[in-house]
Formats: structure tokens, C-alpha cells, sequence
């Protein structure tokens, strides 16, 4: 059963464009949970221009699924990561003003610098995940950082799938099989959405979990966020599915 942790960045950036607390960020993450998904992203960045650093420690009381922070290792968020204490830190090397995740990590030149990062959420009870390419040798650093998994940047897979090239699926099923091979937990996300997830999870082996915010919200606005929920749990756990 791959799992569905619904990233809530989006209803975060909708509160602050108009002040006050409406929508609700506590509350949204409360909802999507009783609508069925099986855990909650969150990805505060410095600028705090979406969530907030005071979100994580407030959600933590009401996420009883999965909890994943996501960001780049900075001072700051290691020190939120370690106070909050959440289910899993997924590392991401996005740069302060990047609008968006646009990479994974070079996990041969910053090996040592994740294996000491790593070390210390580990240290603390949390499971550890780190944004990577569909690329073998990247796999094979991630195993030697120590991480418990591995979250396979999709944005490349979306984008070609949109455009008829199913073939587009090979890099991240070896890449899955490979982390498989090793021991690695496998979760994936960036630009997922309707249209895509059922064959993405189809085709790769052994995958866990999947993170999905913008496409879903923005799905959520023709669909509602309910419904869009139990469509994306029956594709992820369809008859048909391999996972």
C-alpha cells in the first residue's frame, strides 16, 4: 500500500496572501486526515512565505499520521526539526529564494555533509529521507549517507508523461529498484497529480509513500479536497497496482 501525505504548503500561502488565519492550517491538516490521507507535508522555508516555523510546532499536536518536514538543512530548520520531532525530515537542497524544489541532491560531493545531518535526526527518533534524481550513482551515494529512505524527484517524469512519453518511467523504476536493492525506502512527489499517479505507482517498484500539494489543492478547487483525496487513495491502491 503506498501511502498519501498531502503537502499543505499551499493552503499555508492562501492564509497569509489576505492575513488572519482563514483558511485555517490546523485545521485543514485535522480534515485531509479524516478524509483518509495517511500523513501531512509541511515545507517551511526561511522566508517563511508560505508555512510558518510556529505551524510545525503547532500541527504537531494534531497530525496522528505520518508528520514530514521538509527543507533545506539550514541552521534554522534543524533546529525546528529537532524541536518539532516529526515522523520523518525529508532534506531538500532548495536555495532560500527558489520558488520551488528543482533538484535533488549531489549525494557524492555533499556526502559528508548529509551523513552528520542524518547521524543527528536519527539520533533523535526521526526518520530521514533525502530528494534525489532518478540517477544510479545518486541512489548508491544516498545509501552511503545512512538514510533510511530516499525521495525520488519527479517533476522530470510529470512533465514527459504529460506529453505522451510513457517511457519517461524507466529511469525512476530502476532508480526504485536499485534503493530496493540497497535497503533504501523509496517515496516520491513534485508535480504528481490525477492524471499521472496511477502509473507512476504501477511502475515503481516498492514505493512507500508519495507527497502531492499543488496539484491537489488545485484539483481540489473543481473536485473538492475530500473527493480528490479518495480519488488519489484508489489510484494509489488499486488491483492493478505493483506496489
Amino acid at each position: 500500500m503506498t501511502k498519501l501525505s498531502v503537502n499543505i504548503n499551499k493552503i499555508a500561502t492562501l492564509r497569509n496572501s489576505r492575513g488572519g488565519n482563514v483558511p485555517n492550517v490546523v485545521q485543514f491538516a485535522k480534515d485531509v486526515q479524516r478524509f483518509g490521507t495517511q500523513g501531512v507535508t509541511i515545507h517551511p522555508r526561511p522566508d517563511e512565505r508560505h508555512i510558518r516555523y510556529q505551524d510545525a510546532f503547532d500541527l504537531k499536536p494534531v497530525v496522528y499520521t505520518e508528520y514530514n518536514i521538509e527543507g533545506n538543512p539550514v541552521k534554522s530548520f534543524l533546529d525546528l526539526v529537532l524541536k518539532v520531532k516529526p515522523t520523518q525530515v525529508t532534506l531538500v537542497p532548495d536555495a532560500e529564494d527558489a520558488i520551488t524544489s528543482n533538484a535533488g541532491w549531489d549525494t557524492l560531493k555533499h556526502k559528508d555533509f548529509l551523513v552528520d545531518v542524518i547521524k543527528e535526526f536519527q539520533q533523535n527518533g526521526i526518520r530521514t529521507s533525502i530528494f534525489v534524481d532518478p540517477v544510479l550513482k545518486q541512489i548508491e551515494g544516498a545509501k552511503a549517507t545512512g538514510t533510511d529512505r530516499i525521495e525520488l524527484y519527479t517533476e522530470a517524469f510529470a512533465h514527459q508523461y504529460a506529453l505522451g512519453n510513457k517511457n519517461a518511467i524507466k529511469p525512476y523504476a530502476e532508480s526504485a529498484q536499485l534503493a530496493t536493492n540497497l535497503g533504501l525506502g523509496i517515496n516520491a512527489g513534485h508535480d504528481l497529480s490525477l492524471d499521472n499517479i496511477q502509473y507512476f505507482n504501477e511502475n515503481i517498484p516498492g514505493l512507500l509513500e508519495v507527497s502531492i500539494g499543488h496539484a491537489l489543492i488545485a484539483e481540489s478547487l473543481y473536485l473538492g479536497i475530500e473527493n480528490v483525496i479518495q480519488m488519489y487513495l484508489r489510484k494509489l491502491n488499486s488491483e492493478f497496482s505493483k506496489s
